[in-house]
């Protein structure tokens, strides 16, 4: 058993590695996606639309501080995009890129609903890869909440880099990797 001792640490460290290298690609996957989904959402949203945001409460004078803000971009928007975005995780499969070697996580169906004109070789799309994407998304959601609100607030370029790779280093191994097509 004596001469065993270096192999299986080598095995253990290498089975450790590979785990972790396959957890961060989840989670920076699904930081992706997620943020694909609450740009697509925001987008359908009519720009003219607004909400009412602040204290309805009279002032000393008589007037209320009332102001209306987009509603797409809206606090409220956002928080009911939040509650149910990671429903959309089950429309993913998983493949690797073959350049990085790298899971990575793409839409295999359409908005509407259909699959969606792509070759599916290499491409795994199952209940497990589904579940644990959207729990990864659920756990993104419920960490980063306030940091998700405060990036989709406002409009901003590169979401997904700052976002996933800069702001939450979901990403960090990442920050080279294409940008999708909504």
């Amino acid at each position: 058993m004596k001469g065993w001792g270096w192999p299986a640490l080598l095995l253990g460290a290498l089975l450790g590695t590979a785990w972790a290298r396959t957890a961060q690609d989840l989670h920076c996957g699904a930081c992706r996606a997620l943020v694909d989904e609450l740009e697509w959402e925001i987008a359908q949203v009519d720009p003219k639309k607004t909400i009412q945001m602040g204290s309805f409460r009279i002032n000393p004078d008589g007037s209320q501080s009332v102001v209306e803000v987009p509603y797409a971009r809206s606090e409220a928007h956002l928080t009911e995009l939040l509650e149910e975005v990671c429903d959309r995780m089950k429309e993913y499969g998983e493949q690797m890129d073959p350049t990085t070697h790298r899971n990575i996580y793409i839409r295999v169906v359409n908005r509407n609903g259909e699959p969606k004109d792509l070759n599916l070789e290499g491409i795994r799309i199952d209940s497990d890869i589904r579940g644990t994407l959207k729990f990864a998304c659920e756990t993104i959601v419920e960490e980063y909440e306030d940091e998700l609100i405060e990036f989709f607030s406002r409009e901003a370029d590169n979401v997904k880099d700052k976002l996933c790779s800069k702001r939450t280093d979901l990403c960090d191994h990442a920050l080279h990797i294409p940008h999708d097509e909504l």
